[in-house]
């Protein structure tokens, strides 16, 4: 109830405007790109929170440390310790088969500066538990922020990346020019050799 309220008052007074196809209905991994500032966080949190949706987020270990981790896990994060990814992917397969909806945030062109590819955690994750993808967004040139459509990963990279690039095209960060084209490694990896 607090954080939808705190929500509410964020969206009246922010400059941001929330545009969001509908809330999902069922466990999905929610991408939040580009991501190119810290203010992606406050963002969304305020677009979880106005929409009900309970969120997850991974973060490297360090985040966690002190007295930083018991309001990290508060907000929803998992410490991703980047020696065991493997407990990551079982954690939130447990989640799916209890039958908790909520979004797994993922940021897959990782750091805030420009990558060379998107990391492919989201696509693993959403293959090996059958979730969804929704495909997250911040545009600074429109100043429009939300949610896109939820789309089913059909195992074909390539096509998948397709669609996946379409939808963020037109799509700039907070800083766009720290903007990473979505690609990831194993589209090139798939393509046969001429």
């Amino acid at each position: 109830m607090l954080r939808r309220f705190l929500a509410r008052v964020y969206w009246a007074v922010s400059r941001w405007t929330l545009v969001a196809d509908a809330a999902p209905t069922r466990p999905t991994v929610l991408i939040g790109a580009p991501h190119t500032s810290n203010w992606d966080f406050v963002l969304m949190l305020a677009i979880a929170w106005r929409l009900g949706i309970d969120v997850h987020w991974l973060g490297k270990k360090s985040l966690f440390r002190g007295w930083r981790g018991p309001i990290m896990r508060g907000l929803g994060g998992i410490a991703v310790d980047r020696a065991d990814p493997a407990r990551v992917v079982g954690e939130v397969v447990d989640q799916v088969h209890a039958g908790t909806v909520f979004g797994l945030v993922v940021t897959p062109d990782g750091t805030r500066g420009g990558n060379e590819y998107w990391k492919s955690g989201f696509y693993r994750i959403a293959r090996a538990t059958g979730m969804p993808v929704t495909l997250g967004f911040v545009d600074r040139h429109t100043m429009t922020t939300g949610l896109g459509p939820t789309i089913d990963l059909t195992g074909d990279v390539a096509a998948d990346m397709d669609r996946i690039r379409a939808f963020y095209a037109d799509k700039h960060g907070v800083r766009p020019e720290r903007r990473t084209e979505p690609r990831l490694r194993e589209e090139t990896a798939a393509q046969p050799e001429d």
